[in-house]
């Protein structure tokens, strides 16, 4: 229950790390959005992205969990924004419209840039407790134009509208950002400890 409660709080960190980027929007934005990892590093919760590329296969049911925790955090958010309106409601339908035009192959290939640059921000700290890495990483992968599976939930849900193709879309950079995270360990193997 308590790894639960951590993944919860980690979805919440995210979440508000989104909402700054909404609020602010362009690279204050996504100065401020690091927050959330920040939070999360700091603090030591689960963030799927964070856990994805050092995790064994077999403990795949546990990072289900930690996703769908981190998911529901980011809901929570996602709803606030959603119920306060303005522009960060205006910024999260321009955001949401934008990813789905992008279609799967591209949002696949931009969540694997977002999972690959999150996975390296987190070993950096992991490996030097510095957070100068997660504080650049993460706008980094935002003025890329990559996707984050769990910020992307404050994006939807604070867009307050439903397509179809968030049946394609959020699946996709799911598995993309696992792929990122993964892109370290299978070009410098796995670590000899988690």
């Amino acid at each position: 229950m308590k790894n639960f409660r951590q993944s919860l709080f980690a979805g919440i960190l995210i979440g508000l790390g989104a909402c700054g980027y909404l609020a602010l929007g362009g690279i204050p934005g996504a100065v401020i959005f690091a927050f959330g990892l920040i939070g999360v590093v700091l603090s030591g919760v689960p963030l799927y992205t964070g856990r994805a590329g050092v995790m064994p296969l077999r403990q795949t049911p546990g990072l289900a969990a930690i996703w769908l925790f981190n998911v529901l955090g980011c809901v929570l958010l996602g709803l606030l924004v959603l119920s306060l309106g303005g522009e960060p409601v205006v910024r999260a339908q321009t955001a949401v419209a934008g990813r789905l035009a992008q279609g799967p192959w591209r949002s696949f290939l931009r969540a694997v840039g977002c999972g690959l640059i999150i996975d390296i921000a987190v070993w950096l700290y992991r490996t030097t407790r510095n957070v100068l890495p997660v504080l650049f990483g993460v706008p980094l992968f935002i003025v890329c134009g990559f996707y984050h599976s769990i910020a992307d939930v404050v994006y939807l849900i604070a867009a307050g509208s439903w397509s179809a193709d968030i049946l394609w879309y959020y699946p996709v950079i799911v598995l993309g950002n696992w792929a990122g995270c993964n892109v370290r360990r299978l070009v410098l193997g796995p670590e000899k400890s988690n």
